[in-house]
């Protein structure tokens, strides 16, 4: 699949309400992980295994809050799939490595309706280009890691209906903030998760 970046070079460097990485909290993070890993790869590398490994999953946890901007996801070490995506975004961003938000329509349980969005990230790498990786956390069955050139998500496209949307975001889809701000906890969140059909909409975010 190609990959569409949808914004001008410098969208994808940018700080924005969500993925607000001027924040005190991200800044202090960012530089944490640069001291450590100074070159890009590693750099992404290192910063891609702490936010799937130390932030963890709410729906996994099945506890913490509902999160959206990358500071509330690192200040309470809790996010949807979406979520920790705008952390790695900000993280990513705050050290100079060109990040955006990608998205897949997927089934909620095993095959069949209903299907929700999953929010993953691309990340622009010297030597390799865009390149797709899945923050959201492991776990029996799931296994994303950061190996580029080859991608390995969390979730295979396995029937018709699910779908790797190839556009590649600088801020997040208004469906995906839509349903968080709605979200009174993380139960409600699983049981409306936000959906694209890419067959039967043409939302104005994905033109």
């Amino acid at each position: 699949m190609k990959l569409q970046p949808l914004a001008a070079p410098e969208a994808y460097l940018a700080p924005c309400d969500i993925i607000d990485f001027e924040h005190p909290a991200i800044q202090a993070k960012a530089v944490e992980l640069r001291a450590a890993q100074a070159e890009p790869l590693a750099l992404a590398r290192a910063s891609f295994e702490f936010v799937r490994d130390e932030i963890a999953h709410s729906g996994d946890a099945k506890r913490g809050p509902v999160t959206l901007t990358a500071s509330d996801v690192l200040l309470t070490g809790f996010g949807y799939c979406y979520a920790k995506s705008h952390l790695l975004a900000a993280l990513l961003r705050a050290n100079g490595i060109a990040t955006g938000l990608c998205y897949q329509r997927l089934s909620v349980g095993d095959s069949g309706a209903p299907y929700c969005l999953h929010g993953l990230n691309a990340v622009r790498l010297p030597g390799f280009g865009w390149y797709r990786c899945d923050a959201r956390g492991n776990k029996p069955g799931v296994n994303a890691a950061f190996s580029p050139p080859i991608e390995q998500l969390a979730f295979p496209i396995k029937e018709a209906a699910e779908y790797d949307f190839p556009q590649i975001f600088a801020a997040p889809l208004p469906e995906v903030i839509a349903a968080l701000h709605a979200a009174p906890d993380i139960f409600w969140l699983h049981a409306n998760l936000p959906d694209l059909d890419p067959i039967s909409t043409q939302p104005e975010s994905l033109k």
